[in-house]
């Protein structure tokens, strides 16, 4: 038992093909990560083609990690003349500065810059859709986010990555010395802006900055786990390798736990999880 979660050091060293058949999830492991990536670029076509056959719209909830499968994705919506049109793309996130406010689109970190540079102004003019229907939670209209969604009759699919410790968009360990969230309250948490936890700060400085966590914003504004689980359909996509081989058992597992948000999925109706074949290598006890 872990940390009073219900992993066990036999669960983490459990071997694939057993993990598979006790997850509480469906898992599906791809050999590598360009396969992963071409995979999923390959799914969210797939839903654009349909919805447009369908003449319906397709409501999504987008993160910006994992992103390296967005440029495949440009490239089959451009050479297949796919229309986003009706798509509505709402993102998971932002970073904030420390007073809360939108860090500037050019920064490396921004979501939205991300966004805006690698995957809507590299889609075809006549194919893209109305820049209305792209939407980031702002931390000047919080409460705009969630209006969106129920105003174009909620969400479809919510692709979703998830930290080291759990955390899916910005919904990190809500608790502190000084504050406890119940499961429920969690559960119903709505779009608000979160201060960083340290441990996330440094790793994603480790990852983008050389360690220097002084360059990473301290703070965000996140998508609440409720709009997360009203989704008709909950994708979880690590790449993370062996970032993730503890939370991605954690979620596969564990029980729910406030401490790993991400674990709330779990009692999701159409819940799935896809990673690279590193992040579900078993954990081993060290010799």
């Amino acid at each position: 038992m872990i940390g009073g979660t219900v992993v066990s050091d036999d669960q983490l060293a459990m071997p694939l093909e057993e993990l598979k058949l006790a997850a509480k999830l469906p898992l599906t492991v791809f050999a590598d990560k360009p396969a992963l990536y071409e995979w999923l670029a390959q799914y969210m076509a797939g839903e654009i083609r349909q919805a447009n056959r369908e003449g319906r719209p397709l409501r999504w909830i987008l993160p910006i990690g994992p992103k390296a499968h967005y440029r495949r994705l440009v490239e089959l919506t451009n050479q297949e003349h796919l229309s986003w049109k009706n798509v509505w793309c709402f993102h998971m996130d932002e970073f904030c500065d420390w007073q809360g406010r939108w860090i500037p689109s050019e920064s490396p970190y921004s979501f939205r810059g991300y966004a805006q540079r690698e995957i809507y102004s590299n889609i075809l003019p006549e194919l893209r859709n109305p820049p209305e229907q792209v939407v980031f939670p702002d931390p000047s209209r919080i409460g705009d986010y969630s209006a969106a969604i129920a105003e174009v009759g909620g969400v479809d699919t919510a692709f979703g990555g998830f930290g080291y410790r759990g955390h899916v968009g910005f919904n990190e360990t809500p608790e502190t010395k000084w504050t406890r969230v119940g499961i429920d309250e969690l559960r119903q948490g709505k779009t608000r802006i979160v201060q960083l936890l340290d441990d996330t700060m440094v790793a994603l400085s480790v990852r983008t900055a050389g360690g220097n966590s002084y360059a990473v914003p301290p703070m965000a504004i996140t998508v609440g786990m409720a709009d997360i689980l009203a989704a008709h359909r909950i994708l979880l996509i690590t790449d993370g390798g062996h970032w993730k081989q503890f939370i991605l058992r954690v979620l596969l597992l564990g029980e729910p736990d406030v401490r790993f948000p991400v674990t709330l999925c779990q009692k999701h109706a159409d819940c799935t999880v896809y990673c690279d074949q590193e992040s579900a290598i078993p954990i081993l006890p060290s010799e």
